[in-house]
């Protein structure tokens, strides 16, 4: 009975998390489709990620800097890795390739890429690079960066849903990128101010 239960409860999640991301994926508009594009693609955002770090060495100078950029590019590293392996092993389907995705009307807005999204490297990788840089900046110990700090969980945030509605992902997918990008960028940049504070840069 006990097993039952758990499969029922198991069932019972998937469903909701397919009815919520079909909700959020019907919400749109020739201008919103294209909105949640731009912020899918991520090589638009290349050049923002090149002027942040510029900035992060203006901040805080080389040292500090070097060791700051090190650890946001150790994050997403461990982000995409870590989404590769889990994605590959947990095999559940995109819901661009379920079939009761596309019999209730998911909408598509990209090509369907590969099989399994289990979790999202997109939300991982941009909540990684958020929390990470926000942390990193805080470095220059005499300021905080409030508004950065709501500008870039802002984008982050809307990197990760941008995949539900141009049909990629599941709301469970981005919410667990979000969850595991947070996690490694806290971590290792913990263990870069380690590391600028025992070699006392």
């Amino acid at each position: 009975m006990e097993g039952t239960a758990e499969i029922t409860l198991w069932q019972y999640l998937e469903r909701l998390d397919q009815d919520i991301t079909l909700a959020i994926n019907a919400i749109h508009s020739p201008f919103s489709d294209t909105v949640w594009k731009i912020f899918s693609d991520k090589e638009i955002w290349y050049p923002m990620y090149l002027i942040v770090a510029v900035l992060i060495f203006v901040r805080l100078g080389w040292k500090k800097g070097l060791v700051s950029t090190l650890m946001i590019i150790l994050t997403i590293v461990a982000c995409d890795q870590f989404a590769n392996l889990v994605k590959d092993t947990a095999e559940r389907l995109r819901p661009c390739w379920d079939e009761y995705m596309l019999d209730n009307g998911l909408r598509r807005l990209e090509h369907n890429g590969n099989w399994y999204g289990f979790f999202s490297a997109h939300a991982a990788n941009a909540m990684g690079f958020a929390v990470g840089s926000l942390m990193a900046f805080r470095n220059d110990t005499p300021r905080k960066y409030r508004v950065w700090g709501i500008f870039i969980i802002s984008w982050a945030l809307l990197v990760g849903i941008s995949r539900i509605f141009v049909g990629k992902h599941f709301f469970g997918d981005v919410l667990v990128g979000f969850t595991v990008g947070a996690c490694f960028a806290a971590l290792l940049a913990m263990a870069g101010r380690v590391i600028i504070k025992k070699l006392n840069l």
